[in-house]
C-alpha cells in the first residue's frame, strides 16, 4: 500500500460529511454536500490515478470535475424558484 491509497481512503472518509449534508440538509446545505463531493470524487481519481499508475483515470477525474461544476449550476438553477 502507498501513499496515494491511504490519502484516497482518506478521502472517502471525508465524503461521509458531504453526503450527510446531501441527504439531511436544508436546500443550501444539499447544494454545498453536492459541490464538495464533486470535488472530493476528483480529487479520489487524481489519487488513485496516480496509485495504480493508470492514465484513464486522469480523464476520468476530468470529466467528473466538469458534471460536478454542471451539475452544481443546474442544482442551483433549480433552487432559485424557491429562494
Amino acid at each position: 500500500m502507498n501513499a496515494w491509497l491511504v490519502g484516497a481512503g482518506g478521502l472517502m472518509l471525508a465524503m461521509v460529511p458531504a453526503g450527510v449534508a446531501c441527504f439531511r440538509g436544508e436546500a443550501l446545505d444539499r447544494l454545498a454536500g453536492l459541490e464538495m463531493a464533486g470535488v472530493l470524487t476528483s480529487l479520489l481519481l487524481l489519487a488513485l490515478a496516480e496509485a495504480f499508475h493508470r492514465d484513464i483515470f486522469l480523464d476520468v477525474a476530468l470529466a467528473t470535475a466538469l458534471l460536478a461544476f454542471g451539475g452544481g449550476l443546474v442544482f442551483a438553477r433549480f433552487l432559485e424558484r424557491w429562494l
